[in-house]
């Protein structure tokens, strides 16, 4: 490299003296790289006329191939020196409230951290951060998962919600009781999530048999069905707040909004809770989570089911 770079700089200052200068070393060092090239290559680069140099015509052709390719060298080591190699941050949910809640606010995050790369995995079963798998998640339970940290993000609130379509064409209910007489939206499994049954309960009606409703593995697809008027949903809070404020579905009764045992938690390993990435996310969910609770204290759409 330095024989090619004391070559492309001889023949452009057509001198060894400039071209040693340019380069910090001596005129003989200049010399003998040229010398060394050409016997290497078995061609003459240069030729003296008078007390100067001029460029042979082999040397006119390999010279803006070596100056090309000096040119391109060093445009690629600056380009690898400033890439900073990094990881992508991990984070694990469920995909119910990935999609209602966490992606539509993913944007505000790249925004305020774009050095911060985000990967998105779902699923109902818990990830297991001691194999790699996660570097953190945000889970739904009772806040205690042995060997992680967790901090609480939102309470939970549930509530029946419907269309202002799906009202318009069904009798008006004006207690839960009513409740039975109407096409509900249920999930197929429930583990720790929000049960009609419960909230009938909870809300002082003695119910011996579910009425018929259609079932879903998801509370999202019971709440997109809600917003298609195919039935009364049982929602959750976090899963409905546009959708309230939008007027797209209404909560029936609220005065009757069940507080739920579970909340949805931030965790992760406490031996990386330090880690710059996974504070700077904990952070802006934690600032997230408080805002969409204020939101959701809740005064929802009731004058609509009123009229």
């Amino acid at each position: 490299m330095s024989a090619l770079r004391a070559l492309e700089s001889t023949a452009r200052h057509l001198s060894y003296t400039r071209a040693a200068g340019e380069l910090h070393v001596t005129q003989s060092a200049i010399s003998h790289q040229i010398r060394h090239i050409e016997t290497l290559w078995e061609v003459k680069l240069f030729e003296r006329r008078g007390r100067g140099l001029q460029l042979t015509e082999e040397g006119q052709t390999l010279v803006p191939i070596i100056r090309d390719f000096l040119r391109r060298t060093k445009s690629a080591l600056e380009e690898l020196h400033d890439v900073t190699p990094s990881k992508p941050l991990r984070v694990t949910t469920l995909q119910s409230f990935a999609n209602k809640w966490l992606v539509p606010r993913l944007g505000q995050f790249n925004r305020e951290f774009p050095d911060i790369e985000i990967w998105i995995s779902t699923s109902d079963e818990l990830a297991d951060f001691s194999l790699d798998k996660a570097d953190v998640g945000i889970r739904l339970g009772y806040g205690s998962w042995p060997e992680l940290y967790s901090e609480k993000l939102l309470s939970e609130r549930v509530f029946p919600v419907c269309s202002p379509e799906y009202l318009e064409q069904h009798e008006i209910p004006k207690q839960p009781v009513d409740l039975l007489q109407h096409h509900l939206l249920r999930r197929t499994s429930y583990d720790i999530c929000p049960r009609w049954r419960d909230w009938f309960l909870d809300s002082g009606v003695e119910l011996r048999k579910m009425p018929k409703g259609t079932k879903f593995p998801e509370t999202s697809m019971a709440i997109q069905a809600a917003l298609e008027h195919q039935g009364i949903a049982l929602a959750r809070s976090a899963h409905v707040v546009e959708e309230l404020q939008s007027g797209r579905l209404i909560c029936l009764f609220d005065d009757v909004v069940s507080r739920s045992d579970v909340s949805y938690y931030f965790v992760c390993s406490y031996s990386r809770l330090h880690e710059s990435e996974i504070q700077a996310f904990k952070n802006w969910l934690v600032l997230q989570a408080s805002q969409a609770q204020l939101e959701f204290d809740l005064k929802p759409n009731q004058e609509a089911v009123r009229e």
